[in-house]
């Protein structure tokens, strides 16, 4: 959006580095996480609509749905134009990449436990970064069912949110626009019996 004011980051790490009040410091530093890092808009800028959500978590407001937000609609935007660049946090989608994209057998008990962390275990896991764009891209164009998991294995069983209303569907708020998400689609993501879901007046 070009109407979007924007905070530079140089400016953020001068204050990081100098200001005399070590708390300042610390809110500069993880204000410029959220804005680079899970909110990233403009390379080295922090858009000034993630200064309004970063104050949010001391609220206890989470800020996990505006996240998913984000993600979705990015992915659909390159998703209905065929191309584009995914404007979100590239390390939660990757971890999400890792949950679900990898065939494991044998699973540890640790998942299951209530301090198990996937972030944690992603962090841990030794990486590959060799591999090019162009064979991301033929992994991805390749994928078969048996290649990924439904279901995260460290996903346990809940109550799912389906419906808003008169709509099965609920909308997601992102910091730039929103969402719907029909989680009746992905049931299998729950263990679930999967079915074909009215989807009438989603698009719109």
């Amino acid at each position: 959006n070009g109407d979007s004011k924007c905070i530079r980051w140089k400016s953020l790490k001068d204050i990081i580095l100098a200001h005399p009040d070590v708390k300042k410091r610390v809110d500069v530093f993880a204000l410029s996480i959220y804005g680079l890092v899970i909110f990233p808009k403009a390379l080295g800028h922090i858009d000034e609509a993630v200064t309004n959500l970063f104050d949010r978590p001391d609220k206890r407001v989470t800020p996990v749905s505006v996240i998913l937000a984000e993600t979705f609609r990015s992915l659909n935007a390159c998703q209905r134009a065929g191309e584009g660049r995914f404007v979100g946090c590239a390390q939660l989608l990757l971890a999400w990449f890792h949950s679900h994209f990898w065939r494991v057998d044998k699973v540890s008990y640790w998942v299951f436990s209530e301090n198990y962390s996937p972030l944690k275990e992603i962090v841990a896991t030794p990486r590959r970064d060799d591999i090019s764009e162009e064979k991301w891209m033929a992994i991805l164009q390749n994928l078969r069912e048996e290649y990924f998991k439904w279901r995260a294995l460290w996903l346990l069983p809940d109550e799912i949110l389906y419906r808003c209303g008169d709509f099965d569907w609920v909308p997601l708020l992102g910091i730039w626009g929103v969402v719907c998400y029909a989680s009746l689609l992905v049931l299998r993501q729950y263990r679930s019996r999967q079915f074909i879901p009215v989807t009438h007046g989603l698009a719109e």
